[in-house]
This record gives C-alpha cells, structure tokens and sequence, in this order.
C-alpha cells in the first residue's frame, strides 16, 4: 500500500507542475507592441512558473525579478533575479526582493507590459510592510498560532502591506498587467490568493477589524490604524488568467487510483476543519468501510488548519496523518496519507505523513502517546520514529493538499 501511496503522489504532483498551465495562458496574451516587457514571479510555485516563460518569451523578456521559498529555486533563469526568502514568516530577503520588482516596473508607460507570475506563498515572499518588520512577523506569527484560516490571514495582512490587496497593480500603472495565478486557496478567491497583489480587494476593513479583536491580536495603534483603511477596490490596468487547483489535483488522484485498481470516492475539495480532526473523520471513513469487497480509495482535497497547543515540528497533513492513526487501528489493508502539493508540511522538510492499521501499535511500542504528541503539535518526530514522514523535496507547484484514504481488497 506504500508503493500504491507513492504512486498517487507522484502522478498527482507530476500533472499540478506549473509549466504546461503558465504555457496555455501564454497564448491567450498579446503584449503591448513597441514596448518593455518585465516579469515578475513570487510564490513558492514562482521559479517553475518563470521557467516555463522565460523557455516562451526569452529575450523578449527585459527584466525580471523571482522570488521563492528557501531551496525552491533551481538554478539561474537567463536576465532574471533570483532571490529566496521567508516562508510563512517574511523576513529580510522578502523585503529586498519586493523592492526589487517595485524598482523593476516604476517609471513604465502604457506601452509597457507586466507579466506577473503568482502562485500560494505569496503573502510572505512578495512582501513591503507599511510596518516595521518585527511587528509584521509578530503579527503573522500569531495568526499561525492561533488557527486563523488563510482567507482570515489575508484579510489582514493586505492592509498591512503596500503591495498586497491590488497595490502592486497600482504601482506598475500605466503599464498592463497580465496575471497568471496558480490556486492555492479552496474556491480560487483572486483577491485572496498571496494577498492579491493585483486583483482588486473584496474583504472590508470592518472584516479586517473583527478578526483581529476574535483572535486577540497584540497589535500598535499604527497596525489599527491601517486596518481602518479601504483597499483599492476597482484596477484598470490589470488582466487576470487563473490555473491550476485543488480540485484538479483531486481529479489526477482519481484517475491514478482507478489505475491502480481503487473505485475512487470523492468527497470533497474543500477540507478546512482543525487538521486532527480531519485525520479522526477520514479514519471513521475507513472504518466504515471495512467490508467491502472491492478496493476504495476516498479523496479529500483543501487546506485544514492547526491550532498550536505545543512546542513541536509538524504541519497540517502530518497532524491528519496522526490524527487517523489511532482509528485505523484493526482495520485491514488500510492507509491513510496526506501531503502538500509544494512538498513542504508546516516548518519542516516533510510533505507529509501515512500511516496505516499497524501505526498505532508501533508509535506505543516507540513509547510515544498519540495525544499527547497532537497536544504538543509534535507529529514530526513522532511520524518519523515510525517511518511515516512523506518526503518529496519541493515540488514547484503549490495548489493546496491531498488526503485520501485506501482500502486494498
């Protein structure tokens, strides 16, 4: 069941590679004639995506800035600038890079073009506080922590910002802007995605209010102050194309799993509950079906969320991982697996985690508890003393993560 695991994870991550979708909204663009063209990429996807443009436009291409994730980058792309930064946390390299790509499309003119290359990850990659820097990073910390969903992040990380929340667009003006945007939040919300940098703003500041007085955010009257004020909620210069999501990695699964003998069921592409718990539910799943006759595999796409009790390593898809384990214990033939599709799980350099009907026995005989792990968001070491780490390297893609449950028969 490993090797049917691995199988399902490679296929998935092999058709959500940035390259073939950045391609098809290549030929649905017609730049200014006559004028500059200059790329920019951020997001843990953005060196994929600025590899398949710059293989299109090459030299047509003037200038150009890349910002990814610490080892998301794979070497030099002709002219461009390559820079790596901070994931989910911005720091000094984050900074440097933005203000590169802001020096790279001031002063253009309404023949110029932008071509802007945005993937997940955006919110801390492609980032020019308005701020200082330590606040910034308190206040993203604490959003982490306390199990604020991304949509709620945005919400106020957008205001805190003098590129997200459609602000970029505004500084590349009068030039056009053509967005190519690779999905990583459940429902494809444009101005959600990396903060939106170029999509007009939707959320308000009394959203970007009350979140922050539920959470019980520390934060300056400066910071309150800006979420008193309005986003751009109106762009004229911007084009958007969007590619790539969860359900299509959904879509890929299914397809690898017939393959491999599974009916697959879907059961949703938008997961968003306490990650734990989401391991507990797909576990009560395969013990319901335990049965059967025929081999299942149940698939379940979307972004939970991890409320941190602890001091622990870990992300999201191993805390699902762990969360199953105790309840797929006895059950026959089963596992249950759950990865990032950028390949990296929280703070860590795992994708994910599996476990299977064995797991539960051998993390007791390794003298490990498995709530008391979850209690101290500690699913790292405890999937890694047991061999149930997934651990793919980053991937170049980013559109949200994959669970599923398998049933062999």
């Amino acid at each position: 069941m490993n090797q049917d695991a691995k199988r399902i994870l490679d296929a998935t991550l092999r058709e959500a590679l940035p390259g073939a979708a950045v391609g098809q909204a290549l030929d649905q663009i017609s730049f200014q004639a006559g004028g500059r063209l200059i790329l920019v990429a951020a997001g843990k996807a953005a060196w994929e995506m600025a590899r398949a443009a710059h293989e299109r436009l090459g030299e047509r291409i003037d200038a150009g800035v890349v910002v990814t994730k610490y080892d998301h980058s794979r070497g030099p792309l002709g002219n461009l600038e390559i820079f790596e930064a901070g994931h989910p946390v911005p720091d000094e390299n984050s900074y440097r890079a933005t203000a590169r790509a802001l020096e790279a499309v001031s002063g253009l003119t309404e023949k110029d073009s932008v071509l802007f290359l945005l993937s997940g990850g955006g919110s801390a990659l492609f980032e020019q506080p308005l701020i200082p820097a330590d606040e910034l990073a308190d206040i993203t910390r604490q959003l982490l922590a306390c199990g604020a969903n991304i949509v709620e992040m945005n919400t106020l990380r957008k205001r805190l910002s003098a590129v997200k929340g459609g602000r970029f667009a505004l500084s590349c003006a009068p030039a056009h802007v053509y967005a190519v945007v690779l999905s990583d939040i459940i429902g494809d919300p444009l101005d959600m995605i990396a903060s939106g940098p170029a999509y007009p703003d939707a959320s308000t500041c009394a959203q970007a209010q009350e979140i922050a007085e539920r959470y019980g955010l520390r934060l300056s009257d400066t910071a309150r102050g800006l979420l008193g004020q309005e986003t751009p909620k109106e762009l004229t210069n911007v084009t958007t194309f969007i590619t790539g999501s969860v359900r299509q990695l959904c879509r890929t699964a299914a397809e690898t799993c017939r393959e491999l003998g599974y009916e697959p069921v879907f059961l949703t592409a938008s997961l968003t509950c306490e990650a734990r718990e989401a391991g507990a539910f797909l576990a009560a799943i395969a013990r319901d079906h335990q049965d059967t006759e025929r081999s299942l595999a149940f698939l379940a796409g979307g972004e939970t969320v991890v409320h941190l009790t602890g001091k622990g390593l870990g992300g999201r898809n191993q805390e699902i991982a762990l969360g199953a384990a105790e309840g797929i214990s006895g059950c026959r033939d089963t596992c249950v697996f759950s990865f990032g599709s950028d390949g990296s799980d929280g703070p860590t350099d795992a994708a994910g985690g599996i476990v299977d009907e064995g797991s539960a026995a051998r993390l007791a005989a390794a003298g490990l508890d498995i709530h008391r792990v979850l209690q101290d968001n500690d699913a790292y070491h405890a999937l890694k003393a047991v061999g149930g780490l997934i651990m793919t390297g980053p991937t170049g893609t980013n559109v949200n993560d994959l669970s599923v449950v398998l049933i062999r028969r």
